[in-house]
C-alpha cells in the first residue's frame, strides 16, 4: 500500500519491489494538528518520517538558547532518517505549520526488516556513502 511513497524516497531508491514491500508492511500513517511536534530535539528517534501532506517547519535550538530556522518542508520530504541507524537524540524539532500527515517507519520495525532482508542495509549504506561523498565534494 505504501510502496509507491517509499520508492520515491532517495534513501530507498535502490531497493527491489520485494524489499519495498517489506518496509511498507511496517509503515504507519499519522496525522498531526497544526502546532503539533512530529519530532523534538533531544528526544530519542523513533523512526523515519515521510511527509505526505501539509507543511512542517524544522528548527534547531543552539546551546545559547537561540532557535535557528532550518526551513519548511512539504509532501515528499524525509525527516529523521538517521534514527534508523543510530540511537542518538534528535538534532532538531519538526512542527506542523498546518494539519499534516506523515508515513512513519518505526526504528524497531525497520531493524526487524533489516534482519529479514539484510540486503536492504547494504543498499542503504551505498546510498548514504554517495550522500557523504557528495557532501564532502560540495564542502571542498
Amino acid at each position: 500500500m505504501y510502496e509507491e511513497v517509499i520508492a520515491q524516497v532517495p534513501l530507498f531508491s535502490g531497493l527491489s519491489d520485494r524489499e519495498l514491500r517489506v518496509l511498507a508492511s511496517n509503515c504507519r500513517e499519522r496525522d498531526y494538528a497544526a502546532g503539533a511536534a512530529l519530532l523534538r530535539q533531544g528526544e530519542t528517534g523513533v523512526g523515519l518520517f515521510i511527509i505526505t501532506g501539509g507543511v512542517v517547519r524544522v528548527t534547531q535550538q543552539a546551546d545559547d538558547g537561540n532557535v535557528r530556522d532550518l526551513g519548511t518542508f512539504e509532501r515528499g520530504a524525509v525527516l529523521g532518517e538517521m534514527s534508523l541507524l543510530d540511537d542518538l537524540p534528535r538534532t532538531a524539532t519538526v512542527t506542523a505549520l498546518e494539519p499534516a500527515r506523515a508515513l512513519v517507519i518505526p526504528v524497531w520495525d525497520f531493524r526487524a526488516a533489516l534482519r529479514e532482508s539484510p540486503e536492504i542495509g547494504i543498499k542503504l549504506l551505498a546510498v548514504m556513502s554517495q550522500r557523504l561523498r557528495q557532501h564532502e565534494l560540495h564542502d571542498s
